[in-house]
């Protein structure tokens, strides 16, 4: 019988719980309409969105501070314009007082913004990361994270990823592929994955 391996954190021995409730900042990443109706469309999309509203309606039930972190490209830009009608975030994702609003113009999140500088006023060291799209901003938000002190946790079913070409130009790897790649990849040392909200909600705060 083959031994499934074993990832970095697991061969460390460092703890595998999804982080607490009351010791979290909840980051959701380009949670806009560019994702749904606009240029770049991703697979499962709709479902991606209903489990991001049911882990935003937990952090606000919780009081966990969240912080929506939204990208604007060049103004006309073929995405992401900030003039545009699908640089907006998502309906069901909307902010309500006193959640911050972060607008970033590179995959990381921290990167040229004051999100750290937030999240540290708010006294939290861990973090629960969903958004869009799984292989990009989020992958490269959380390993960022990582470098600078935070433990994260991913709710995977609160992402979403989109077909790529390969790079020989000679096929596709499916949106599903990319997705359990950018994942399994963050599990092997920068985050705890856990599938849904649900997980978090069981393990109390």
């Amino acid at each position: 019988m083959m031994t499934l391996p074993k990832t970095l954190l697991q061969i460390a021995g460092a703890p595998l719980t999804p982080s607490a409730l009351d010791r979290s900042a909840l980051i959701l990443i380009d949670h806009q309409l560019e994702y749904v109706t606009g240029a770049i469309p991703l697979s499962g999309i709709e479902a991606a969105v209903a489990e991001a509203a049911k882990l935003l309606d937990l952090a606000r039930t919780h009081s966990v501070p969240v912080f929506h972190v939204v990208h604007h490209g060049r103004p006309g830009a073929a995405a992401f314009s900030p003039q545009g009608p699908y640089a907006a975030i998502m309906p069901e994702l909307l902010p309500i007082e006193n959640e911050k609003v972060v607008i970033k113009s590179l995959p990381n999140a921290f990167a040229g913004t004051n999100l750290h500088h937030l999240i540290q006023e708010v006294g939290r060291k861990e973090l629960i990361i969903a958004g869009f799209a799984t292989h990009m901003c989020v992958s490269t938000t959380t390993r960022a994270a990582l470098d600078l002190g935070y433990r994260s946790t991913v709710v995977a079913n609160a992402t979403a990823s989109r077909d790529l070409p390969l790079v020989d130009g000679k096929g596709v790897i499916p949106a599903e592929i990319v997705r359990q790649t950018a994942l399994a990849e963050l599990a092997d040392r920068f985050a705890i994955i856990v599938p849904d909200t649900a997980i978090l909600s069981s393990s109390g705060v």
